[in-house]
């Protein structure tokens, strides 16, 4: 209950975690139905492209319209309310501000705000993966220069994975395969915003009277999406993917110690200390038995028989040997457990996962054949995918991070399946979020 009792302190104290949040889109809004209900914290202030969309999110979680009327930072500091704005960099440099919640899903954009907070002193929630991905560990090293956190969120599954990861360590196993749960079949890779819909059994009137965005849908379900999460494990938690990228191995609950263990000792890994997303789905479109879609796992070794006789005591589930066994969250919240994070590196000092090295990287991977001239659309388009990698595979292939992938036009053609290099590309190498990848790449290289 530490947390709790920091926060209510807090409240007591009449001095709450001030808050600010860039981005009201679905996991923005989903913290905002949670942040107005706990003793500690205020949200200073949202920015967003647009203040109007702003103010729907407030509206649709409930918020009254007076909490979020205020004027200017001042008045909503003084108040106890929040100010609505369309200028981020305001937002950042607001007096009182003790967090920033990065919540735009664009990396250039996320890379921007989280450098503009360490220089105002402001922690960082890094609830954009995209970014972490693209550039966290040197994002991290930026903000302990500038005596700030850096973390990712809670409630997204990369925050939760490196939990389950943190307490088998802790405890003093030795973690042999750590990730989530999807829905995966491998024809997914080549869908694009225009072929998204049918995959989620969805007509695509159904869906825009929903509201919902395809090319962002199409990520979720292409594999980019899957790939940005166990990158960000991967760095935070020093796990590696396997060589040529996610397998997707179909898998249960009741299997994650059979099927995620080491392929010496009978399962599908390449060998231990690896990151993997399992489906919910088999390859002919069966639903797994007891699948975990919505949930994290992490898989560990018990050391010798004594331990292994434990686990049979105790029912844990394990392999055939009883050498393995799983601990898994079958669920996770998105922003509604934000205020974890937030709570975490406002009054502990502590993220909850960091990007310490350079293990993983998500790669531009072609959807089709793509010809000189063509215009690459990014994550979730039809021209490519993301596909995890090695970072030491990636820094061989030279590989373009999908992250950069947008509106970038190709100079020479490319196969279906093939990784997309920088060589196979225009780009303007003083664009300041491409400058920091280049710089990150320098820097982590030799952590690979």
């Amino acid at each position: 209950m530490n947390l709790t009792s920091l926060l209510q302190a807090r409240a007591a104290e009449d001095k709450p975690v001030r808050v600010g949040m860039v981005g009201a889109g679905k996991f923005g809004s989903m913290f905002l139905a949670q942040v107005q209900r706990t003793p500690g914290m205020h949200l200073l202030g949202l920015a967003d492209l647009s203040a109007q969309r702003a103010r729907d999110a407030l509206e649709r979680v409930g918020w009254p319209g007076e909490r979020y009327a205020a004027a200017d930072f001042a008045t909503a500091l003084s108040q106890g309310s929040t100010h609505i704005t369309e200028d981020a960099d305001a937002l950042i440099n607001a007096d009182g501000l003790d967090v920033l919640v990065e919540a735009t899903g664009n990396p250039a954009a996320g890379i921007r705000h989280a450098r503009a907070a360490f220089r105002a002193g402001v922690h960082v929630v890094m609830v954009n993966v995209e970014a972490d991905a693209l550039a966290g560990p040197l994002l991290a090293r930026e903000a302990a220069a500038a005596g700030v956190v850096y973390s990712l969120a809670y409630g997204d599954q990369p925050a939760l994975i490196c939990e389950l990861v943190d307490w088998a360590r802790a405890t003093g196993f030795e973690v042999v395969a750590a990730g989530k749960g999807t829905k995966y079949l491998p024809i997914y890779h080549q869908s694009t915003p225009d072929t998204v819909w049918g995959h989620y059994g969805l007509s695509p009137e159904d869906a825009k009277a929903g509201g919902m965005n395809p090319q962002m849908f199409n990520s979720f379900l292409d594999g980019t999406k899957s790939g940005l999460e166990m990158a960000a494990v991967a760095n935070a938690a020093g796990l590696t993917p396997p060589d040529d990228g996610l397998l997707f191995p179909a898998c249960g609950v009741d299997d994650l110690p059979h099927i995620l263990r080491p392929s010496a000792d009978g399962g599908r890994m390449p060998n231990k200390g690896v990151v993997e997303v399992v489906s919910s789905i088999e390859r002919d479109g069966r639903p797994v038995f007891r699948d975990l879609r919505w949930g994290v796992y992490v898989v560990f070794e018990a050391p010798d028989e004594y331990v292994r006789r434990c686990f049979r005591e105790y029912g844990l589930h394990t392999d055939s040997t009883g050498r393995y066994a799983a601990m898994y969250k079958p669920y996770h919240l998105i922003g509604l457990e934000l205020g974890i994070s937030v709570a975490s590196v406002a009054l502990r000092g502590e993220p909850t996962g960091i990007s310490t090295n350079w293990r993983g990287d998500v790669v531009a991977t072609a959807k089709r054949d793509l010809a000189a001239g063509d215009m690459l659309d990014g994550e979730g388009g039809a021209t490519v995918w993301g596909k995890l990698l090695p970072a030491r595979r990636s820094s061989t292939l030279d590989a373009l991070p999908i992250g950069l992938a947008h509106n970038m036009r190709m100079k020479r053609a490319v196969g279906a399946g093939e990784v997309v290099s920088w060589a196979d590309v225009d780009y303007n190498a003083d664009d300041p979020a491409i400058a920091f990848r280049r710089e990150m790449e320098k820097a982590f290289g030799n952590q690979r």
